[in-house]
Formats: structure tokens, sequence, C-alpha cells
């Protein structure tokens, strides 16, 4: 098959894109061109994007360092949208691929599009529906259980098939999607990540009052930047039992959240 002369550039917003799904999205690009740009964006000095870290190098993928200038805010969405811009007016691009589920991009991608510009999007279904419609093409990219596969049938390669086409047997190598392996943190490990319990604690300081129980969901609502599978969870409840910081119970079926007493700031503290 004859593949299209495209010019293809890649943002990723890691802390809103499942790194499972990179092969997929590789996959479906290079069907339509080269993509020649391959940028991912983040705070890689945290703890939060284990899982991206390991297929940068594998994907040759350039991560961009962007701190979290404002505790529960990062600065990623702003720093990625100043670099497409820039290659708008300096690079000869072609397609502009953002994999994301913000809906923060859709300024962005209306503004490509003005300019001539097809732009692919690549986010989970919670994405906002004006950021779906702004696209020329949106594929949803939901994690599922061939994700988390056991580690035995975790990054197989399925054999290119015999070729004397050099052009051929690089582009099937390309779409041939590999997933990081599986693991999770340990309880010291996480305890030991303030960046982490930092974001946990914001979580439920705003979902209420310091040293009231309060709803396990309200606080999932509050942590949208959070990606439970960079640590290996697949609930809130089991990865937050993990803290020595919080007490945890059930309530009519459903679990509850405090932060310990003795843990919480004798200025914010309130009676028992």
């Amino acid at each position: 098959m004859t593949v299209p002369g495209l010019n293809i550039a890649l943002f990723i917003d890691a802390d809103n894109a499942p790194s499972g799904k990179l092969g997929d999205v590789l996959n479906e690009l290079n069907k339509l061109g080269t993509v020649n740009i391959r940028r991912a964006y983040g705070n890689w000095a945290s703890g939060w994007l284990h899982s991206w870290s390991r297929l940068l190098h594998e994907h040759a993928i350039q991560p961009i360092q962007q701190f979290d200038l404002i505790k529960g805010k990062n600065a990623t969405d702003m720093a990625m949208t100043i670099d497409v811009m820039d290659i708008l007016y300096t690079k000869p691009v072609d397609v502009y691929c953002l994999m994301s589920s913000d809906c923060d991009f859709t300024p962005l991608v209306i503004r490509l599009r003005g300019e001539g510009k097809q732009v692919i999007g690549f986010g989970e279904s919670k994405s906002a529906a004006p950021f779906v419609s702004a696209c020329t093409h949106f594929h949803y990219i939901d994690p599922t259980p061939v994700d988390q596969a056991p580690p035995s049938s975790v990054g197989a390669v399925v054999a290119a098939p015999a070729s004397n086409d050099a052009t051929t047997a690089e582009s099937y190598a390309a779409r041939t999607p590999i997933h990081p392996p599986v693991f999770k943190l340990t309880r010291a490990e996480l305890n030991a990540d303030t960046e982490l319990t930092t974001q946990l604690i914001d979580g439920v300081y705003k979902s209420g009052f310091p040293g009231e129980w309060v709803m396990l969901a309200k606080v999932g609502a509050n942590l949208k930047k959070l990606n439970l599978k960079d640590y290996g969870y697949g609930k809130l409840v089991d990865l937050m039992s993990q803290f020595s910081i919080f007490e945890i119970k059930k309530a009519n079926g459903h679990p509850q959240v405090r932060i310990k007493q003795e843990s919480i700031p004798w200025s914010l503290a309130v009676a028992p």
C-alpha cells in the first residue's frame, strides 16, 4: 500500500492521555504519512508520568518539561499551545495531532482549522463535545483490559512479514503497538511521593472541611488530572488506602475518606 506523503506533528498532553494507547495512535497516523515531530508535555520531574517515561525513547518522542507553577494546576496546556503555534508558522506541517482529553485545546484546534490544517484528536470518552467537534477527525482511546495484560503477554511484538521492501517493513514495525509493562508502586514509594501526596490532600480539602468525612466520589471529581494507572491502581480507594495520612470507611456501601486528625495543621483543625 502506498503511504501518502503527509507531514504529521504529534503533540501529547501526557497528563491527560493514556500511555497504553500510544501504539494505536502511531498506527493510525502511519496510515496517513510520516510523524516527523513527536513531543510529549508534562512535569517529568514528578512521579505521575512513570508509564509515559518508558515509551519516550522507544518511540523517539521528545519530552518537554513543564513544571507545575501553581499547586494543583499545571502549565502544560499553555506550553503545548505555544509550541503548536510556533510550528504552524515555521514548519511545513500538513496534519496536527493532539493526544489529549482536555477541552482547553478547543480554541487551538479552531485556529489550526482556520489556517487550513487538518487536526486529528485522540482522547478518552470523557472528552467534551466542543473539542471533539472542532477536530477534523477524532478517535476515542479509552483504556481497555488489553492495556493491563499480564507481564507474560505484554511487550510481545508480532514479527513483520518477510519483504525486500525496507519501507514496508519499517512501516509495519511502526504500526505494531507495544505496551509498557504492568507495575504497581509500593506503599513506601507512594508515601514518599510528595507531589502525589499533595495532590490527594488538595483533592480532599476541596471536597469538604478539614477533619470531616467526605465522599470518595467527590474527591475523585476534584482529581481530574490524576491517572491511577500511572501508579498501577484501578480504583481511587485502593490508591488512597496506601497512604498513612488518610482514614477510609464505608457509609451505606459508599467509601468515605478524611485526613487523620493528627495530620491536620493546627490552624485548619476542626472540633471532632
